[in-house]
């Protein structure tokens, strides 16, 4: 067999060691490279530094290599291991470069999926482990140096590496050339451990015959390995990340360091650090970007960072495996908790009913143990860093005990995860997925678990899964959490769409690059765009993890929670119009006294000051009151003729009970249901009365499932008044996705103002950041630019609406009851039809849907459906709507 298909995860390495930023010289190797590909692992030989590679291309390192393509389960290729197929992709890479010294190490920071290096013509070996790096001692020449990397797509690390995300081999981070003195310091271990109890600290640094100085502790030419007690630090924690300059030097080298003092335990099933309970805020992040791949630079991993902290997110699983070093240094600088997430995991075997699985078959016990050294050498010293994971979706067996007793011998100040063994035998935290609110609300009491796991705190190390519409039931998800002391709380599924940028289809997803299998675009299931556009999804989570709380009671609102470098504002609104504001003083506010028309209290805390991931004014919470119902809008009309309304006309509305189904209605088997029973083809049959009602009966074929819509059009002097009410008739097996009355209206309608709940979407279980104002928004702005189109867009709770055209006249609608309001341009069933976002094309009608109600919207990509309160049943409705023109 060839190297590349070895049970052994490399020859001729250094021992993995910490990240260290060092004061001797490196030289970054990224930029422009030779590249020759080849369709096979069996290419011409390259690494004479005189070959002429003149006539290759140039391509960028770090980047990828060859076409994506995304499974999210199955491998790619028969499960033959350690074998691989003979059509594997291989790269060919090699620069040119001058150094000016010696000794040094040469450092991979990422290479997907295995490498083989040359030097000056010297092969110095090979590594598998796509996600963790690589070191090779070397010895540079004066002048001219040729390194020669060949990269090829698939290895035996193949199997360990069956993530959800897209395969895409390449040199896809960093390569670096590190100055070697005569005596170097070749690794650091930090151990900083902070007393709650005393406010004190103590700090071991190893890092060989060396000298330790912390300035700012009074800490000079301490030696390396010594103990040292401090009585005072400040400790490090995601909400106030304070790290303590450091170094150590030996006189050859100095390293810099950041310490942050910080101790984690688990004390009565209760996740702890630095003794206060722990609830992780959290999300799962993949590392992407929508061109380059894996391939992030500084500016976008900064972005992450500060997105994550604007939207009240405090932890990262950084799934499913070690991020760049300096996301992490991010981490630290900035605050978030992190659970450092092994490159390992082999969710294909599954299909095996895990037979042969690597986690329980001792050939692949070194690569497995090499992985986990290769992370935690790497990131040990970082404080943000407070839970290890052995991977992700591995099953079960010999190895994960391996690697966890490796881990615990060589770091025991930190708790180790791991999900997919649910006798937790190896683990310290008792982690799930996609646990439903009523699993989470037993696990809480601690009713339906064995001893072990009762001991243990509960981690959802992915739930919420947030793909295309959605997620659901969030704020119902943190109401647990916080209920219970064991739930340490989760991290949502996933951060960022995978959609890569495509000429034809705005963004791609599986599929689009032809492959043969695929999962299509469940790599689409971000709370982030691919272009980095928080959705409606993102917002949402904000409001769910905001840090404070509010109450109400004996007409005083209470604010709960730490409020330092807050200011709070309150405002009252009468009808989306601002009537009084001031600063709140304290923690409490007596509720204002209410009036005739519909008035609201919103409460907002903002940042005081500049902070280092946000300005000043940046909105961290808030909360509003309903002060007073409002009047009957519709009371009063007075019958008359009815003024023109040059851009409505008084047809029938046609009931619609289907949508566009979401990503979450197709994982649940909602569209397949809904499609079953014809919700997506129903007929209509219509009857008109003498007093001018209209009775339509609306069902699809091979069933007595349906509505009866009665139609009444009466005029008044302020315009036209619809009733509407819709019975079912039959025997309902499924719930209706909607009942929404759609109209057909023209298409030079620009804009739409509401008063309702804005600016975003909002469904029955989800819009928690949309709130009661007065809003405009332009037609083609209402529309959510999901990956895979489906329904979206509706504002909640709309009291009136007004569409009007860029010239002013328009029509305004005004329910007796609030309503769903959704406004686009393309029908529903071409939605429906679309599979990218550049399938929709504006037709000549702009669609107007007024929902009465409509079906929650769940997480059932992955995940539970709808709670039960947010489903919806075939039940009698009925509302009036009031048309009037608008100059």
């Amino acid at each position: 067999m060839s190297y590349f298909e070895d049970f052994l995860p490399g020859a001729g390495r250094k021992a993995p060691r910490a990240a260290l930023d060092t004061d001797a010289r490196v030289i970054d190797l990224s930029g422009p490279w030779r590249f020759r590909l080849s369709p096979t692992a069996h290419a011409p030989d390259f690494a004479d530094p005189d070959l002429d590679d003149t006539a290759w291309e140039l391509r960028q390192v770090p980047g990828h290599f060859g076409t994506p393509a995304y499974t999210n389960v199955r491998y790619p290729f028969p499960i033959d291991p350690p074998r691989v197929p003979g059509e594997n992709l291989t790269g060919d890479h090699r620069i040119a470069f001058e150094a000016g010294f010696e000794r040094a190490v040469l450092r991979f920071e990422g290479v997907d999926s295995c490498a083989r290096v040359w030097l000056n013509g010297q092969e110095l070996g090979y590594s598998m482990g796509s996600r963790v790096p690589v070191e090779f001692d070397v010895t540079l020449r004066p002048g001219r140096n040729v390194l020669a990397v060949r990269v090829h797509q698939w290895s035996a690390g193949s199997y360990l590496e069956d993530q959800d995300m897209w395969w895409w081999p390449g040199i896809f981070r960093e390569v670096t050339v590190i100055e070697r003195p005569a005596e170097p310091i070749d690794d650091v271990f930090v151990h900083a451990d902070y007393d709650h109890t005393t406010g004190g600290g103590t700090l071991r640094v190893e890092a060989g015959e060396a000298l330790l100085t912390v300035e700012e502790l009074g800490v000079h030419d301490r030696p390396a390995g010594e103990t040292i007690t401090l009585e005072h630090v400040e400790p490090w924690s995601a909400q106030h990340p304070r790290l303590y300059e450091a170094s150590v030097s030996n006189g050859h080298e100095r390293v810099r360091l950041a310490i942050g003092f910080r101790t984690v335990t688990i004390e009565d099933a209760v996740l702890k650090v630095n003794g206060e309970p722990l609830k992780l805020k959290g999300v799962n992040r993949h590392e992407f970007h929508p061109v380059k791949g894996r391939a992030l630079d500084a500016e976008t991993m900064l972005a992450d960072v500060l997105l994550m902290k604007r939207h009240n997110i405090n932890a990262v699983r950084t799934s499913h495996y070690p991020p760049h070093p300096h996301f992490l240094d991010l981490c630290d600088r900035y605050g978030l908790w992190v659970v450092d997430e092994c490159d390992y995991e082999t969710h294909g075997f599954q299909e095996l009913d895990w037979r042969g699985n690597p986690s329980d078959d001792p050939r692949w016990e070194q690569a497995l143990l090499d992985r986990m050294r290769r992370m935690v050498e790497r990131d040990k010293n970082h404080p943000s860093v407070i839970m290890w994971s052995l991977g992700n979706e591995a099953g079960t067996g010999r190895n994960l005990a391996a690697m966890a007793a490796w881990t615990r011998g060589r770091d025991s100040s930190r708790p180790i995860h791991y999900e997919g063994d649910r006798a937790c035998p190896d683990v310290d935290v008792h982690s799930r997925m996609y646990a439903s609110h009523a699993e989470v609300e037993a696990i809480g009491r601690g009713e339906d678990e064995d001893e072990r796991r009762r001991a243990m705190p509960f981690v959802q190390c992915e739930y919420a899964h947030a793909m295309g519409n959605g997620p659901g039931g969030l704020a119902e998800y943190q109401e647990l959490y916080d209920a219970h002391p064991r739930c340490a709380g989760g991290f949502v599924w996933e951060w960022i769409d995978h959609g890569l940028r495509h000429d034809r289809h705005g963004y791609a997803y599986g599929g689009d690059f032809g492959e043969v299998l695929h999962d299509g675009n469940f790599v689409c299931d971000g709370l982030l765009f691919p272009d980095r556009t928080p959705s409606p999804g993102l917002l949402d989570l904000k409001k769910v993890y905001q840090p404070l709380r509010f109450t109400e009671a004996g007409g005083v609102l209470r604010v709960e929670g730490d409020t330092a470098g807050l200011d709070l504002e309150w405002c009252v609104e009468a009808d989306g119009v601002l009537v009084d504001s001031g600063p709140m003083e304290g923690s409490e506010l007596k509720l204002p006294a209410g009036g005739e028309d519909e008035r609201w209290l919103t409460v907002r805390a903002c940042l005081a000051g500049d902070t280092a991931w946000a300005p000043a004014g940046h909105e961290v919470a808030w909360h509003q009151v309903r002060l007073t119902p409002g009047p009957d809008r519709l009371a009063g009309l007075t019958e008359g003729a009815a003024p023109a309304i040059p851009l409505f006309e008084r047809v029938t509305p046609r009931l619609e009970l289907w949508r566009a189904p979401t990503d979450n209605d197709q994982g649940g088997g909602l569209r397949w249901h809904w499609s079953h029973h014809g919700l997506d083809r129903l007929t209509y049959r219509t009857e008109q009365r003498q007093d001018g009602t209209i009775v339509q009966r609306v069902a699809p074929a091979a069933t007595d499932e349906g509505y009866l819509a009665t139609y009444t059009w009466r005029e008044t002097t302020s315009g036209l008044l619809l009733e509407a009410d819709l019975e079912p008739v039959g025997v309902w097996k499924v719930p209706p996705a909607r009942l929404g009355l759609a109209f057909e209206l023209p298409a030079e309608l620009t804009t739409v103002t509401w008063y309702g709940r804005g600016p975003g979407e909002a469904y029955p279980d989800t819009g928690a950041a949309a709130y009661v104002g007065l809003f405009t928004r332009t037609i083609d702005d209402l529309q959510t630019p999901y990956v895979h189109p489906q329904e979206n867009g509706q504002r909640a709770d709309v009291r009136i609406a007004v569409l009007s055209t860029p010239r002013g006249p328009g029509v305004k609608i005004t329910g007796d009851r609030p309503f769903g309001l959704t406004v686009r341009r393309w029908s529903t069933a071409e939605l429906d039809a679309a599979r990218h976002r550049t399938d929709l094309v504006a037709g000549e009608k702009v669609h107007l849907i007024v929902d009465l109600a409509q079906h929650g919207i769940g997480t059932a990509s992955c995940g539970p459906g709808p709670l039960e309160k947010y489903r919806l049943t075939a039940r009698p409705a009925a509302i009036r709507l009031l048309f009037e023109p608008v100059s």
